[in-house]
């Protein structure tokens, strides 16, 4: 039995958790009450950014996960580089892999072209830029033979217990409803989305892979089709209609002079008004990936909204245990 310890219990970290614990893993999950519903797993409360509390909790592990995020997305460039830095202290103290989740903005537009790892980043914006540091910072860290880093970068998020996300609240709650699904950008354009079950089980697999360590890798992903197609096919899973609002770049300005919220979505804008690929052949020619089919992942979805009590940690990938 190895020592995992997952900072972050939200929308992918409690999914990374859950399925250690199925493998029969020893688990730390670290949030800042001290308090989920995580069973089989220790939950402890922590401030993430500060160095000293993440080197305790982290103490004895072999393996540690950074799957947090900023408490204030208008403010991500100020408190989102501490969190990053405090896990590396607390890893790099224990000795640990660190397995971080990343994201893809850092590539900036793409005009286009699949994402591949390869692609120099090109950011376009203050969060862009901030992203592309830390990646920087963890790569320098591992390269410098401080900490063994493995980097896995999804795309937009779905998944059950995923509510504030490109489809989240907006698609799948108003799909039961019947209310029109909202949406940013172009929905006509390919755009792939990255169910949290399957980004989940790939961390895991970077943790265990010794193949992963040094690496930024695309989390794998079932299939890309169009915004609107995923709509469309959550709204006949509900029974309802499609229907669509997708606001564009004029009407999130206008409605960013009176939300702050709103206003920062024009940052990346550009993932929903192009296409919008993600390659993660580098993934599965490394590792495999047996990827949860994405009309199962819709339904899964779906059901989770559709009875919140269901415990979203049960839509366990059908792997099995790491590579």
């Amino acid at each position: 039995m190895t020592r995992h310890v997952v900072f972050g219990t939200g929308q992918v970290g409690r999914h990374v958790a859950g399925q250690l614990v199925q493998l029969g893993h020893d688990v730390v999950a670290v949030n800042r009450s001290g308090h989920a519903d995580l069973p089989g797993a220790e939950v402890v409360g922590a401030d993430a950014a500060d160095p000293a509390a993440a080197t305790r909790v982290a103490a004895g592990a072999d393996v540690v996960y950074f799957c947090l995020n900023a408490a204030h997305y208008d403010r991500w460039a100020e408190e989102f580089p501490p969190l990053q830095q405090a896990a590396l202290t607390g890893a790099e103290t224990a000795g640990a892999r660190l397995v971080v989740l990343d994201n893809l903005y850092a590539y900036g537009p793409t005009a286009g072209r699949d994402l591949v790892e390869t692609m120099q980043a090109r950011p376009t914006s203050v969060k862009a830029a901030t992203r592309a540091a830390m990646t920087d910072e963890l790569l320098k860290a591992h390269h410098d033979g401080l900490v063994e880093v493995a980097i896995g970068r999804a795309s937009d998020f779905f998944g059950p217990g995923t509510t504030a996300s490109a489809l989240g609240d907006g698609v799948f709650g108003r799909a039961l409803t019947g209310r029109r699904a909202q949406v940013m950008g172009r929905p006509d354009q390919p755009h792939s989305y990255s169910y949290t079950p399957d980004v989940a089980a790939a961390l895991v697999t970077l943790g265990s892979d010794d193949r992963a360590a040094g690496h930024v890798w695309h989390l794998p992903i079932a299939e890309t089709r169009s915004t609107r197609q995923i709509v469309e096919h959550v709204y006949r899973l509900a029974g309802r209609q499609p229907r669509l609002l997708a606001a564009r770049r004029p009407a999130l300005r206008i409605i960013g002079t009176v939300d702050r919220g709103t206003r920062e979505y024009l940052h990346t804008l550009y993932q929903f008004e192009q296409p919008w690929i993600v390659d993660d052949g580098r993934y599965r020619c490394t590792f495999g990936a047996d990827v949860t089919p994405l009309d199962d992942a819709l339904a899964a979805t779906l059901a989770w909204f559709r009875d919140p009590t269901l415990d979203p940690t049960r839509h366990i990938r059908r792997q099995g245990a790491p590579r």
